[in-house]
This record gives structure tokens, sequence and C-alpha cells, in this order.
């Protein structure tokens, strides 16, 4: 049997229920990933993997036991459960018994043009060259390097529950880095554009716009210079507040952090963690974001308001934490893979939009940072203490009101709660965004999120330069 074609799950489950497991669930996967590097106007690289599998969970007295397997023949099934029970019976735990959530049936699909695996490996590899190739705009362009990604992943969940659940997503992106040099100094500059789609988005871009530009800001950056450290009001741009809401908050909201006692917001559930202006959310399923309706559990992943007009109202569940908590899942069981068993993970996390325009958030400051996104660096958090540094890259001054001069190697840090608590303004946008190069890391596991938000004004913030 080929590792695409799903094998019928109804009857491992039932031989589990035979064998003495409490309940059961199944997941299968299929999922195929391509990445074309092209390096200074030559291919370096095209690889592509493909993965498919079943991922067996049985339960028994609170006990889990988990086993895996690539091989779908009903021989190989039977034995990934019998593990399975053998693991999950060899536990002795005080849990309690549990409680599967009430059963979902649901089979949707994202909706696409042009399906990628339809697109042939040399129109895809013309598409990144020209784009590679239109970076090169002066001497001044010392290294670039482009990358086109397709990652393609279909999942089927069935448990004794009589739930069944199955939904398929595409995500494609484009990424671009430049380096130049203007006299002794050296910058790069990283950007992307991702989407949940078919080919056709990446048709869409602009090449001859999209990496000249990214040069053009890589030459700018070069000769600017460095921040002044000190506080300053900052008025961020959506992707920087995406980042930083999802790497110092979003994580601490995480259940599992929450039991082992390793989160800021640990016991703060109807507290104040931020201020009035901040709204904050967790969903499946929205414009921008990574497209996934349903869990690794079979739960549908709704709209979850984790801070309403700066309480704590919610934390994310996966099935586990729920009970342990004495909560309701929120769908935020995710797995990277078949292999793996789900954890409490984001799916897409933002900030609600405010009232604010852009230059309304920026027309009172004498003197602060305007905090750009293209060129985020990422950077070190600690969830249980809630504090977090980050590289933002290339930004800018606000001087008497409207935006000044350049700044390159801009760094940005504090404590979660103390900066949410200084957000005073929040603008009218709101732009939630994806990528396909990477995910978010978490107990060895890595999966695609979306995060975002509308530009933010924050009055207090610990900025430095490079």
């Amino acid at each position: 049997m080929n590792n695409d074609e799903e094998p019928d799950l109804n009857e491992i489950l039932g031989k589990a229920l035979k064998l003495g497991a409490d309940y059961a669930d199944a997941r299968f996967q299929s999922y195929d990933y391509e990445l074309i590097t092209i390096e200074n106007k030559q291919l370096k690289s095209y690889a592509s993997r493909r993965l498919g599998g079943i991922g067996i969970r049985a339960i028994t007295k609170g006990a889990v036991g988990y086993a895996s397997t690539s091989n779908l023949s009903s021989t190989s099934l039977e034995k990934t459960l019998n593990t399975a029970l053998k693991i999950a019976k060899s536990i002795k735990t005080k849990e309690p018994i549990f409680k599967p959530p009430r059963p979902n049936k649901a089979n949707t699909k994202l909706q696409i043009k042009i399906d990628p695996a339809n697109v042939s490996p040399e129109e895809k590899v013309a598409v990144a060259l020209d784009a590679n190739k239109a970076a090169w705009i002066s001497e001044e362009i010392k290294n670039a390097i482009t990358l086109l990604g397709i990652a393609k992943d279909r999942r089927a969940f069935m448990s004794t529950e009589d739930a069944r659940v199955d939904f398929e997503t595409s995500l494609v992106g484009l990424a671009h880095v430049s380096v130049a040099r203007v006299g002794d100094v050296m910058e790069n500059v990283m950007y992307w554009q991702n989407s949940c789609s078919g080919f056709e988005f990446i048709n869409s871009i602009d090449t001859n716009t999209f990496t000249p530009d990214i040069s053009n800001l890589a030459i700018h950056v070069a000769q600017s210079k460095t921040c002044p450290p000190g506080t300053y009001p900052v008025v961020l741009e959506p992707e920087a507040v995406g980042v930083i809401l999802h790497e110092a908050f979003g994580h601490a909201s995480e259940a599992d952090f929450i039991v082992t006692n390793s989160s800021v917001l640990t016991e703060k559930l109807g507290t104040e963690v931020a201020s009035e202006a901040v709204t904050l959310i967790d969903e499946g399923v929205i414009e921008g974001g990574y497209y996934y309706p349903y869990d690794d559990e079979g739960t549908k992943k709704e709209r979850t308001v984790v801070v309403e007009k700066g309480i704590l109202k919610n934390y994310l569940h996966d099935i586990h934490s729920a009970q342990q908590l004495n909560a309701e899942p929120t769908g935020n069981g995710r797995a990277q893979d078949f292999e793996n068993t789900p954890i409490v993970r984001q799916t897409n996390f933002y900030m609600q939009p405010g009232d604010f325009t852009v230059e309304e958030l920026i027309e009172d400051i004498d003197f602060g940072i305007y905090v750009g996104e293209k060129g985020l660096k990422g950077g070190e958090v600690d969830p249980g203490n809630g504090t977090f540094t980050f590289g933002v890259g290339p930004s800018r001054a606000i001087r008497n009101g409207e935006l000044a001069e350049t700044f390159r190697g801009v760094v940005i840090s504090g404590s979660i709660l103390d900066t949410l608590k200084t957000v005073d303004a929040v603008g009218k946008d709101l732009r939630v965004s994806t990528m396909v190069f990477g995910g978010c890391g978490k107990s060895g596991q890595s999966v695609f999120v979306g995060d975002g938000g509308p530009h933010v004004r924050i009055r207090k913030m610990i900025v430095g330069g490079r």
C-alpha cells in the first residue's frame, strides 16, 4: 500500500477496544515538502521530502501509549497497535481516566487554483532564478540567496468515539536575502512572502520589484548608523508584533507550561496582564495565517480569546492539559507529524486591531523608534520569566512625529507583561502571516504557525544597537 493511500482505520480502532483499550485514536498523514535554493544566480540545491504513515494512541486507565509506522499494511498496523497498548499497560499512573471531547466529523480542504504538484521542477527553478538575478542591482550587492518553498500536508484523524476529521492544506513561499557592502560595513536583509495557497501565489509575486527592494534596503542599511541605546516610545510593524507576541506571550499561554509552573502566566487567569488596548487571540483559520481548522486530537480549532482588553481569559489547551486544569480543550493539541504525539501549540496568534491610523500612532512622539519587519533576526525568550530579546533589523527614528533616518542592528528587549501594560494605542490594520521556511520549535517538534497584528505603539521599550 502506498503511504498516501489511507488504510481502514476503523478496523484497527475496533481491535484496540477488543484488546482492552479504554480509548484509542489513529492519525494518518501524507506530507510533501520542496525547497529550492538559488545562490548568486546559480541553482545550489533542489531538495524534496515525502513522508507518510500512521500514529496510534491507546489509553488504558489513564495511561497513554503511542506508536507509529510508515508501513501501512494490516500486519504492520496491528503490530503498531499492540506496541501502543503494551506501553500504556506498562505505565502506572494516578492521572484521572481520560475523557475524550465530543467527537467531530469533518472533511475540509484548502481551496487552491494551481496545485504545486502540477508545476514542473523547471518552472519552479526558473521563478526562483529570475528572482535571484533581479536582486543584483549594483556592485554593492555581494551575495544573494533566494528560496522557494512548498509544503503540502494531508491529515486524517479517527477515534473509538466515532470522530472522523480529514483536512488538507498547501503552503508556498518565496524568501530572499541580499548582502550589501558599503565601505567597511556589510549588512544583510532577509524578507519573505508566504501564503496558504497554490502556486498561483508564487506567480502573483512581482520578482522584478520583490528582490530589488530587499537589495536596495540592504545597501541603505549598510550606510546607516546604529541605534542609540535607551528606553523609548516604539511603534511596531505587524510582523514584528506577531513574532514578539508568539514567542514571548503565546508560548507562556500554552497550558502545559502552566501545569508545570514554568510560565509567567501561571495562576494569572482573570488578572490584568496588559493594557486595556490589548486583546490577544489564537485562531485556526484566518486570512494570511496557517490553515489549521482542526488539531491533531480531532478538536475544532475555533477562535480562542487569550487576553480580552488586558485581562487574561484563557490558556491554550490540548485534551490532556484541559483535563488537568478542569478546562475545555481549545484545539491546540498539535504534532509535528504522525511519528510524534500532540502537545500544546499555538496556531495563529495575533493582536486584535484597534482604532488608530499609523500616522496617529507616531504624530505625538518627540523621539522614538519605528521598528520594521524586514530583516527580523529572531532572539531569545524565557516563558518562565516572561523576558525577551529580539534583533529586529532595519528600523527608523521617529522625530517630532515624523519618520526620520534609518538605524541598523536594532535590538529590543524587556519583560512581556511590563511591555504590554505600556501599549497605549493599537492600529486599525491587521496582518497575519505564516512561513514555509521552517516552523516553531518546542520539545523537539516543529510546526507551521501564523502570527501578526496591527501597528502597535508601546510607550516604554528598551532599545539597543548591535
